[in-house]
């Protein structure tokens, strides 16, 4: 097993986040090397990727949102991510019941038929995208007894919904409105990514880490499991304290 300092775990981080030095990839590349990056707000990743490529300009992302490249999507803990379709659809699917559990708008249904619910606000941003506001007032009357707010996370959590452009386009501004990701991409959540996937890409990304690391970054649990079943073809690192660090090998990175 190998040994890392803290110095050198810190500057491995940096490095693999590309902030020690400009990188000439793309931005379509770095959202994709980041995995995703936050988004709760609609203009930090332009200048997470201005701190990142050389050269970069807002056009540059702008493009590729509205060109549907990339999406702003909920994901990893259940909040905003900017991130490729292709993450989006991978990611989504396998991150849904970490956004199950932590909801906490499960007991407030009740008894009702959630299915309905989510059906039918899902035929609603299907036909159009919508704003939170206007999908609480179509479904207030089928369903007087659940708050605003309620239904809104409810869909939010059991729908895979992108905020559609303006939304997060630099210099432009809108509320956000929602449709759901195979709408908008045409294409249904993937139905073949695995745990395996996505352990490997967090590691690209963050390596060297710990399972601990994997599991806040996801909201996932039990993936000690998939990491010790990965760890033959992993580097594993001690520290003087703290839990065994696991990364790729650098032919992999």
């Amino acid at each position: 097993m190998n040994s890392i300092s803290p110095r050198a775990l810190n500057r491995a981080t940096l490095a693999r986040q590309m902030l020690l030095e400009r990188t000439n990839a793309s931005a379509l590349e770095v959202v994709e090397r980041l995995v995703g990056m936050q988004a709760q707000a609609p203009f930090p990743p332009y200048f997470g990727l201005w701190s990142r490529i050389s050269g970069f300009r807002p056009d540059d992302l702008a493009r590729l949102i509205e060109a549907r490249d990339v999406v702003r999507i909920v994901t990893m803990r259940s909040t905003v991510h900017l991130m490729s379709a292709a993450d989006a659809l991978m990611l989504r699917a396998l991150l849904q019941p970490a956004m199950f559990r932590s909801s906490p708008f499960g007991k407030e249904l009740g008894d009702l038929d959630s299915g309905a619910l989510i059906a039918a606000g899902r035929a609603l941003v299907d036909e159009a995208p919508r704003t939170s506001g206007q999908l609480a007032a179509s479904l207030s009357d089928r369903w007087p007894a659940l708050s605003a707010i309620t239904i809104q996370n409810t869909l939010r959590t059991y729908l895979a919904l992108v905020q559609v452009p303006p939304r997060g386009i630099w210099g432009r501004s809108g509320q956000p409105t929602f449709t759901t990701v195979e709408s908008w991409l045409g294409r249904p959540l993937s139905s073949t990514a695995t745990l395996d996937d996505l352990v490997l890409r967090y590691l690209a990304a963050f390596g060297p880490a710990s399972v601990a690391d994997i599991q806040a970054w996801s909201g996932l649990t039990r993936l000690g499991e998939v990491v010790e079943r990965l760890a033959p073809g992993l580097v594993r690192f001690a520290r003087d304290a703290g839990p065994v660090l696991y990364d790729l090998h650098p032919s992999r990175i």
